[in-house]
């Protein structure tokens, strides 16, 4: 479904991203880790297309389709569902507009998946919500459009343990259901209690340092921190 060919991309005309090669098939589901600033972020604004993410080199295809010069427009149409890490407060737009918008499914009912109040479909987009409710409103947009292709920029940072039980077990159920591949980013590895990950990789300083098991990977990193991988890297 994603193919990510010797992806170099540069931001401000500093070089972030070096020759990253990572294929992902149909229903299947990697997890990235990385320590602050190794690339992570950036990795998801390039595959959604955000403008100012300048790839420099190498390609994005998706479903046989090159993405690298589409517009995030054009992408979104695709199927391609990015949950931000931060999401953006949108004066002037209501929740319950916006669901509607997305879905014939009833508002009210996307927000009890994920475990909003219905009070909430007259406030404006992000505007005041903590931070865990971000997130959780996130989900719910994701809930709504039913992409082809989620991906989850660090969905457990800001969220409690509990939160994460909660919308970590609506993810997995939502991406059985409707059969979506997905690229979860995190730096932790508890997320992968829910998710039923098929494969990890580990990015190091803009390059991907090593793939395999999903949870033999996390304990390594949980018992010897990412400077074991830096070494991994390195030879």
């Amino acid at each position: 479904m994603l193919q990510i060919q010797d992806l170099s991309v540069s931001v401000d005309g500093r070089e972030i991203l070096k020759n990253i090669n990572l294929h992902i098939k149909k229903g299947e589901r990697h997890v990235i880790f990385g320590p602050n600033a190794s690339g992570k972020t950036t990795l998801a604004m390039t595959l959604i297309g955000i403008p100012t993410y300048k790839v420099t080199s190498g390609r994005i295809v998706f479903e046989d389709k090159d993405l690298t010069k589409l517009s995030i427009v054009e992408r979104a149409r695709l199927g391609i569902f990015l949950a931000f890490q931060n999401p953006p407060q949108i004066r002037g737009v209501k929740v319950g507009s916006l669901i509607q918008l997305l879905t014939k499914e009833k508002a009210e009912s996307i927000l009890q998946r994920v475990y909003l109040d219905e009070n909430i479909l007259t406030r404006e987009l992000g505007v005041g919500f903590s931070g865990g409710e971000k997130k959780r409103l996130e989900i719910a947009q994701t809930f709504a459009i039913k992409p082809k292709l989620l991906i989850l920029d660090e969905i457990d940072s800001g969220v409690d343990i509990e939160s994460l039980r909660l919308i970590g077990s609506q993810i997995n159920k939502f991406l059985k259901q409707n059969k979506v591949t997905l690229l979860a980013i995190t730096h932790y590895g508890y997320i992968l209690d829910y998710l039923d990950a098929t494969k990890a990789h580990v990015m190091i300083k803009g390059r991907i340092a090593c793939s395999g098991n999903p949870k033999k990977i996390w304990k390594q990193i949980a018992k010897r921190g990412y400077k074991w991988c830096e070494e991994c890297l390195k030879r």
